[in-house]
């Protein structure tokens, strides 16, 4: 956690995004709609403009804003944080007088203790390519029952030089999929076959039961959306040159 001395925006205007070349700040109070449409057709935000264009249905994303979608503990399928875990981005808080910035995992991890008010969310530009996968059901209504969003950079070869994945709905709280990720340097932009790689670390995750899926459910359909969310990356990386 890092105390700053000048926010990353002008928080007083906490509706707002801001785009510049080396950050996205999103106020808390920026609905999924707005901001879906304000980050729409930035490739390596595809994730989470997916994660906002999708989530819930068309009323729920009119109103439900990201700073409750981070802050309710209560709700484990949330679209936007694994979206935004896997773009590392951060938060920042005001606590008492100061303004803190912190990782956003670190702020799921410990959102209980913190006595604050949410301002918003950093993203940091960077070249790479994102997606977000997600698996509802009829008796899950509107949210998903597992998630898998991730994030990639690729070297000159095409090769994937770094993997960011986060995993939401399995557990009460998304956070990433490092053994996975640690496999994946150096690996061809093959979704099948990072897929296959993706059963070997299933065993990370203990799915949260509930009277929508059971907790071995979830954690089972998880090669699946790594399927889907790498085929979306492969077919970003082909129309954006690498």
């Amino acid at each position: 956690m890092t105390v700053i001395t000048s926010p990353s925006a002008d928080w007083k205007e906490l509706a707002g995004v801001a785009v510049s070349e080396s950050e996205v700040t999103i106020g808390s109070a920026v609905t999924h709609g707005a901001l879906a449409d304000a980050i729409k057709g930035m490739p390596a935000l595809a994730a989470l403009s997916g994660a906002a264009a999708k989530s819930a249905n068309p009323a729920i994303r009119q109103m439900a804003t990201i700073g409750g979608n981070l802050c309710t503990r209560a709700f484990a399928a949330a679209d936007l944080a694994p979206a935004l875990l896997c773009l590392e981005a951060d938060v920042e808080l005001a606590l008492g007088a100061e303004i803190v910035r912190m990782p956003l995992a670190q702020f799921l991890a410990e959102r209980d203790t913190f006595a604050g008010i949410l301002l918003g969310i950093v993203v940091p530009q960077q070249q790479r390519h994102s997606a977000h996968a997600r698996l509802p059901l009829k008796q899950a209504g509107d949210y998903p029952v597992a998630i898998v969003s991730a994030s990639i950079s690729l070297d000159p070869d095409g090769r994937i030089a770094e993997a960011v994945i986060a995993v939401g709905s399995v557990e009460q709280t998304a956070r990433r999929w490092p053994g996975l990720e640690a496999q994946l340097a150096g690996r061809r932009l093959n979704a099948s076959e990072i897929a296959a790689m993706s059963v070997k670390h299933i065993d990370e995750f203990s799915g949260r039961d509930g009277v929508e899926a059971p907790g071995w459910y979830r954690v089972k359909v998880l090669p699946e959306l790594v399927r889907r969310a790498f085929a979306d990356l492969d077919l970003l990386a082909d129309t954006c040159g690498g």
